[in-house]
């Protein structure tokens, strides 16, 4: 598979505040020489977030790059991330610069 996962740490902690957490950031994917940072979130923590910027803001601008999942933890993501590439998602995204893959844990 030409799909390599990247976390920035794969530790028991990390996994525990992602789940947590219901989201993840410090997701990267990397497709031949392309690198994508995607956001990981849960439905739940996704309203929680939309409802309090609506409450301060009364906008809410959603991240790009974010795949939704039933719950944050590793199996969960690789899972969805694996399948979004199957459906060609990557294509459809912005590629990230300057992303020093060595800095990283690769998961798959």
């Amino acid at each position: 598979m030409g799909i390599k996962i990247y976390f920035s740490s794969d530790t028991d902690l990390t996994e525990y505040e992602a789940i947590s957490k219901g989201y993840r950031h410090d997701v990267f994917v990397k497709i031949n020489q392309s690198m994508y940072n995607v956001c990981i979130y849960t439905l739940n923590r996704l309203q929680q977030d939309f409802e309090t910027e609506m409450e301060s803001y009364d906008f809410f601008a959603i991240e790009p790059n974010i795949i939704l999942v039933k719950e944050s933890n590793k199996s969960e993501i690789i899972k969805a991330i694996n399948k979004q590439y199957e459906q060609d998602y990557f294509k459809k995204i912005k590629s990230v610069d300057n992303i020093n893959v060595d800095e990283f844990v690769k998961i798959q």
